[in-house]
Parts: C-alpha cells; structure tokens; sequence
C-alpha cells in the first residue's frame, strides 16, 4: 500500500532505497573518512616539524664547524635528547633550592658539551652556541611530541584525540617555525626580542664602569632623576641570563635599597601593540621562578615596594630577532622609570634590572646603538622580501 503510494505520487522506490543504503553507508564511514583526512593533515605537520627540527640541527652543526666530524654529528644528535627531571615538589619546603640545583646542572651541562664540541669558540660565541641548542632541543621535542601523537591516533584510531590534535596544529606550527628563527637567531648572536630588558639597561648605562658582581651579571651604577641607581643585567654579547636574583641579593647586603625596579619583555594577547608597555608591581621575570623567588624574599625582609615595567610581544616575537617596535618603546619605558623612581627620595638608592637574554646585546651605551642599527637594517630586509614576493 505504502510502495503504491509512492509511486502514484510520483515517486521512485529505486532512487529512495539508493538515498537510504547511500546515507547509511555515509553514516557508518564518516568517521574514518574525517578521520583519514585529519590523518593526512597531521602525517604532513608531523613531517614539517621534523623537517624544522633537523634543519635546526644541521644549522648547529655548520656554526660549530663547516665540516663536522662524525663524532661531533653523533654527539649532537645525542644532546638533542637532553632532558631535566623536575624536582619532588609534595613538600614545597626547600623547592626553591631543589630548582636553583638543577638548573645550575643544566647549564653547567650545556657549557661541558659546547666545550667539548666547539673548543676553538672564544667565550661569547660558546655562550651563544649554548643558546642555539636550548632552542633547537625545544623544537625537537615539540616534533616529537606531534610525532607521538599521530603515530597513536594511528594505532588506536580515536577520531576524538586526532581533531584536539588538529585544533592545536597552526598554533604548534607557529610556536614551532618562530623556534627555528629564534635557534638561528641565538646561534648567530643576533639580538631577540626577549632581550629588550637588557638592552634598555645598556641604554641607561651609558659609558659607566662595569663590575661582574654574580656569574654573568654585569653591575653599573649611575644616578637617574637624583637617585642612585644600580643598574643589573646579564652580560653580553653572548647569549645569557645569569642569575640576577643572587646580584640583587648581594647589592642589598652592601647598600641601603629604597626600590626595585624590574623591565622584562611580556607576553601580549592578540589585539594589543607589539612594543606597548604596562606598569605593575612584583617582579617582572620569567623562567622556572628560582631568581624571581630570591628577589621577592630580599625585598620582604626589607619591606621594599618592587615595581615592574613590561614591554608586551607574542611569544614568537621574544625568541625572534628584535624588531624596530620593540626599541621604539625606549622613551615610554624611561618615562616609566622616571615615575617609580619620584616615588622614592632625592639621594635614595635604587636597584634596575633588565631582565632576559642578551644575544647579541653589549653592556653599553654604544653596543646599545649598534643593536638600534642592526634592527633597522634588519626591518628593511624584511620589508624586501615582502616586496619580492608580492612581485
């Protein structure tokens, strides 16, 4: 009766069971055909990183010697393996101690292999090598954690893990690409975006003399609006960080402190300025939180007031070369200081400290200028090569 109806209205009983066998075959298919697509997709990312990761090597490798000896290849490829274990952390008592005890390990780690695989480096270029395989070895692993993922979602062929996999991927991809800029970068001593505390420091250092007062931190004193200030910051042109919670710790010991003063680069959301700055109070210091911990303790048993100045970027920009926004935040950020430091007295002293990685940024005013050069040179080759291309 049903069939007769269909077919008095017009209809055509072939047509509606191919419909019906068409979506239940579409039906139980699907899954594996999305999943088969996003598979392609993250076969090819997958591949990408890895491509990245061992461009990044052989990079390495060709800035250690131009003809790399096998043993110098197998050692670098067993670097990139590296890892640190963090510490037991149930009982937070002494965690800060644990934490300052690796990374020491750590980097007296990285300085035992560049000796080892580039012994004719004068000391900056070692510390910039040194730079140039943290990045690379964070790369690696993020290859390797992609690779993971897809090799699983292969084995267990969860549609779920592979779209949270295929979500994630431009923003991988982007971290990943802005890693391998950044490793050439630091391996070449160029200046990134990370070291604009630095930088800033070099710049109100002027030609002032200059102490290493902690393992590569540079201590200069100048005086700013009528105040004494003692101006920190790891030691350059090669590529540092130092232990700047340790030299704010000793400058305290010797000298009566009414301020501290922290400039750092700062993650910015999507929507604000690359080179816009913002003003707060705390320390302004990434990282794993051991040196920031040691300042935060020295200002508490003294009561002082910490004010930190940021210079926002995305996180890609702080492991790229510097560019020209970043140094143009200069006037806004001495305008910044000026207003910490009137909340302190004429004659007081105060501690400033350019937080983050030196490559390629020298201790003084000068070096500073030549780093404001390189940039602009930079900017103008990369407006180049936009112009190439869109040509």
């Amino acid at each position: 009766m049903y069939l007769n109806q269909l077919i008095g209205q017009g209809g055509d009983i072939v047509s509606w069971l191919v419909w019906l066998i068409f979506f239940m075959v579409f039906f139980m298919f699907y899954p594996r055909i999305m999943l088969s697509q996003i598979m392609w997709k993250l076969e090819g990312s997958a591949k990408r990183l890895e491509l990245l990761s061992t461009k990044s090597k052989k990079y390495l490798l060709s800035e250690i010697s131009k003809k790399p000896t096998n043993v110098v290849k197998d050692s670098v490829n067993r670097f990139f393996e590296f890892f640190v274990i963090e510490p037991v952390s149930l009982d937070p008592y002494g965690i800060i101690k644990k934490v300052d005890h690796l990374v020491k390990n750590e980097k007296a780690r990285f300085r035992y292999f560049t000796e080892q695989v580039a012994p004719h480096m004068n000391e900056e270029r070692k510390a910039n090598i040194q730079m140039g395989f943290a990045g690379g070895i964070q790369l690696h692993m993020i290859a390797k954690i992609v690779r993971h993922y897809v090799e699983m979602i292969k084995k267990t062929k969860s549609y779920q893990i592979a779209m949270i996999i295929q979500m994630q991927l431009p923003l991988i991809e982007r971290i990943a690409k802005a890693m391998y800029e950044g490793t050439k970068s630091l391996a070449r001593g160029e200046p990134i975006g990370d070291g604009i505390g630095p930088w800033i420091v070099a710049n109100l250092s002027g030609d002032a003399r200059q102490s290493e007062i902690e393992e590569g931190i540079i201590l200069s004193k100048v005086d700013l609006e009528g105040r004494h200030a003692f101006l920190l910051r790891a030691r350059g042109p090669g590529g540092r960080i130092g232990y700047p919670g340790k030299a704010v710790e000793r400058v305290m010991k010797k000298h009566k402190i009414a301020r501290i003063i922290t400039i750092d680069a700062a993650a910015k959301l999507e929507g604000e300025e690359t080179g816009s700055i913002a003003e707060g109070v705390g320390v302004a210091m990434g990282g794993p939180g051991v040196e920031r911990s040691y300042i935060e303790n020295a200002a508490l048993t003294k009561d002082l007031p910490m004010d930190s100045i940021v210079v926002k970027m995305s996180a890609e920009e702080a492991i790229q070369p510097m560019r020209k926004k970043m140094i143009e935040s200069l006037p806004l950020v001495k305008e910044s200081i000026k207003r910490s430091l009137s909340m302190a007295k004429k004659g007081d002293s105060v501690i400033i400290v350019g937080v983050g990685n030196t490559s390629g940024i020298g201790t003084q005013k000068a070096d500073a200028d030549n780093v404001a050069k390189w940039v602009n040179n930079y900017e103008k080759k990369l407006k180049a090569k936009k112009k190439r291309k869109k040509d």
